[in-house]
């Protein structure tokens, strides 16, 4: 089998309501846009991925990657691995594209992509993620009434200047929720965004001083309390914690995480796999939580493909007991704008989501939804290829690199 088709599409989901992720302070944001990758291969087996996106800023980027791709084996997933690291020469971050290989494995062998990686179909409870920061005693509000709908775990946000206004948000939600609720907090310093309101990054001890207070307020796990790649200031902050230290949601793979093991930075460790290296480096994350005691929860807020790719990496890992994570902002961040182009994702009443068991990824790309609000802005076979080399290179020099790849093959 080889990759006969990329494809590459820009969708842009508009929003009901304007949605102010507490990530990016200050930013509205108005519609859910990010990068469809379609791979299809030479017996007609298609396989998808996303990424999360800005808005058009890839729109080179086949440019880049069709030449790589073309000709490969999908099912060689560590070829693929090889060759989008080699396609990030230019610096973009390319491990998202390797689920859509994941998929056409999946579907060439009839299985969801978790069984392949040694997962069993079963029921998984979901947490509410909430995108924004609102005043508390709203939050306690909508935490109460989504508490009726079956959801059990909630994680808040916390992004002010003074931390005193960060510990006042727990401390009033806690009060008003009681204590049956389960809390976590995101500080969103991992990966820390000032292009509109300039709010300070935490150091250790605003850090620690934060930590006390969740103990306190019993607040269940501490998310990216420090820039992700502060291996040490996050190593040093979970020696000092009892609260549980989560993060490892946006570093470039396995490379980097490995050193956050070697260091003891978290007790949870959360990458996305449509960032962090792609599925296969995410599962080594997952065998070495189970090594060294660490649990597994992966990172989620991008859109409903890049949901079930984490919910494929969460079935596989059978002893795995927490809560996924829901990305849920009534009512701008919704299932039905969040998942744009698939069918909605809704746990039933009692915060759950029944497993899907069709092949590959499990979703279904809806072609109507892709032609409303998707755009493609890419398509490369080997004809096509061909063609752009020859004008770009000439024809003797297009009949060398021929050669060439022929003599390698």
């Amino acid at each position: 089998m080889k990759i006969d088709t990329v494809e590459l599409y820009h969708v842009s989901v508009p929003l009901k309501e304007t949605f102010w992720p507490t990530w990016i302070p200050g930013y509205p944001q108005t519609h859910n846009n990010f990068t469809l990758v379609r791979i299809t291969t030479d017996e007609g087996i298609e396989g998808y991925s996303a990424g999360a996106a800005m808005g058009r800023e890839r729109k080179g980027l086949g440019d880049l990657i069709g030449g790589y791709l073309l000709g490969a084996d999908p099912t060689d997933i560590e070829g693929i691995q090889a060759l989008l690291k080699q396609a990030g020469i230019l610096g973009w971050r390319n491990f998202w594209i390797e689920p859509a290989c994941w998929d056409i494995l999946g579907k060439n062998l009839g299985k969801p992509v978790y069984e392949l990686l040694g997962g069993k179909p079963r029921p998984v409870e979901v947490y509410c993620s909430t995108g924004e920061m609102h005043e508390p005693q709203r939050r306690v509000e909508e935490i109460l009434a989504l508490r009726e709908r079956g959801f059990r775990t909630f994680k808040l946000r916390v992004k002010n200047h003074d931390l005193r206004d960060d510990i006042r948000q727990i401390e009033e939600v806690r009060k008003g929720v009681g204590d049956e609720v389960r809390l976590g907090v995101d500080a969103n310093q991992g990966w820390l965004v000032t292009i509109v309101d300039k709010i300070p990054a935490w150091d250790l001890d605003r850090a620690k001083a934060f930590e006390s207070a969740c103990r306190e307020w019993g607040i269940e796990w501490l998310e990216e309390p420090l820039d992700s790649r502060d291996y040490d200031g996050n190593a040093a902050l979970k020696r000092a914690s009892r609260v549980k230290i989560s993060g490892a949601e946006l570093n470039y793979g396995w490379d980097e995480i490995k050193i956050m093991f070697e260091k003891d930075c978290f007790d949870i460790y959360q990458p996305d796999a449509t960032f962090a290296g792609g599925i296969a480096q995410v599962r080594k994350v997952v065998a070495a939580c189970r090594e060294h005691g660490k649990e597994f929860s992966p990172h989620t807020w991008t859109n409903g493909i890049g949901f079930y790719v984490n919910w494929n990496m969460v079935l596989a890992d059978p002893d795995n007991r927490l809560p996924l994570e829901y990305p849920l902002e009534e009512p701008s961040w919704v299932p039905e704008s969040r998942e744009g182009i698939i069918a909605p994702i809704l746990p039933d009443a009692d915060a759950m989501l029944q497993p899907f068991t069709g092949p590959g990824l499990g979703f279904e790309i809806d072609r109507r939804l892709l032609k409303k609000y998707g755009k493609r802005f890419f398509k490369m076979n080997e004809t096509r290829l061909k063609i752009k080399v020859i004008r770009e290179k000439g024809l003797k020099a297009a009949l060398d690199l021929k050669r060439r790849k022929e003599a390698a093959a």
